[in-house]
């Protein structure tokens, strides 16, 4: 499953790397890929991973996290 993240306090490519690192960090998420520009990060759970969990992974990092989502399949 995927799950869209908004996140909030990301200015630069360091921050991309540090929300990248805490989240895969995570057990339960295999990846994270995370846009600056869109102020998200699209992560592929391969097990239940708490929203408090990764709110607070990201706020270890000095970021927010202000949405979870479910990442709908253009496929259906």
């Amino acid at each position: 499953m995927k799950k869209v993240l908004g996140i909030e306090g990301m200015h630069c490519m360091g921050c991309v790397g540090r929300a990248t690192r805490a989240l895969e960090g995570l057990e339960g998420i295999s990846s994270a890929k995370v846009d600056l520009g869109k102020k998200n990060a699209v992560v592929d759970m391969t097990g239940e991973v708490s929203e408090e969990t990764m709110k607070e992974a990201l706020k270890e990092v000095e970021l927010e996290l202000v949405s979870v989502s479910e990442k709908k399949s253009i496929f259906g």
